[in-house]
């Protein structure tokens, strides 16, 4: 005798299951990611002083100022010298050191622990000792130059615009380097040894073996680390902000801090808005290109 199974239909609200478990996360998101933009970028169209209930309309007027803004001028300048400056220098020694301890070295841990330890600390941290390394007077930088019969050579490193912006560089590319040589030391160990063994064999030399395979390997991490230090260096605000507070006069400020003095110390919140909104335009522009090649390579 032949029996009939009743298949139930689905029930008309369980489409709905997958957004009710979503809508927790959504709310985070709207509530702390897109509201806050959408303000942003409302805000950066008003003259509002940051304190006020009332503002004034202004358009793009606040646009507008930015190129005619000297300090604007000022800090874009050291936002780009910074950019490179702690772009370059810490990706190439984070790939030496990556390169020599992926080699035969004694005590790997505890090295990779030293040269990683700095991009883990807190910044103001690492400001404050800095700082005490360049005083003027007692600091341990100008006292060993003294120690060695230079004394022509200490000096106020954080008070003079010749050596402030260069001085807050140093720490940053010290903090900055344990980045990428985890990176790339994790790059260069998935590197299968029988692309070197065949390059021996075919008679490449050292030096052609690193232009020629490691290299090539190394393009995944080159993107990484590349992308991420370029958004980074533009967002770039508390090293300057806990070591010169943007001084000796404006030679130090950058984006970031010349944002942060419009909104909170001189009540120009609609025009250090702008700047926000400017600064994560350029990094979002800047991400773009990563983003997309994470995709292809997913895909």
């Amino acid at each position: 005798m032949a029996t009939t199974v009743a298949l139930s239909k689905p029930k008309r609200g369980g489409r709905w299951s997958p957004w009710l478990f979503a809508l927790p996360a959504l709310i985070v998101y709207v509530g702390f990611l897109v509201y806050p933009a959408v303000s942003s970028l409302w805000f950066s169209l008003t003259n509002w002083d940051g304190l006020s209930a009332t503002y004034k309309f202004v358009g793009l007027d606040n646009y507008f100022k930015l190129p005619s803004d000297p300090v604007v001028v000022t800090a874009v300048k050291n936002n780009l010298i910074w950019t490179v400056v702690t772009i370059a220098v810490p990706t190439v020694i984070g790939l030496l050191l990556a390169i020599a301890l992926n080699g035969k070295v004694h005590g790997k841990p505890i090295l990779r622990l030293i040269f990683y330890t700095p991009a883990v600390l807190p910044l103001v941290s690492i400001a404050s000792i800095w700082g005490w390394l360049y005083n003027p007077q007692y600091g341990a930088i100008n006292s060993f130059l003294r120690l060695l019969g230079l004394d022509g050579l200490a000096q106020p490193w954080l008070g003079q615009d010749s050596t402030a912006l260069w001085a807050v560089m140093v720490p940053a590319i010290w903090l900055r380097t344990g980045f990428p040589m985890l990176l790339y030391l994790a790059a260069l160990q998935g590197i299968p040894n029988e692309l070197y063994e065949a390059a021996t064999v075919d008679g490449a030399t050292k030096w052609q073996q690193f232009w020629h395979v490691t290299m090539p390997s190394l393009r995944p991490a080159h993107y990484i680390v590349l992308a991420l230090s370029l958004i980074d260096s533009f967002k770039v605000f508390d090293m300057i902000y806990a070591m010169t507070y943007g001084g000796p006069g404006t030679s130090t400020q950058v984006m970031g801090t010349w944002m942060y003095f419009n909104v909170f110390q001189y009540y120009q919140a609609g025009y250090g808005t702008a700047i926000a909104v400017v600064i994560t335009l350029v990094a979002i522009a800047v991400g773009i290109p990563y983003v997309r090649s994470q995709t292809r390579e997913a895909s």
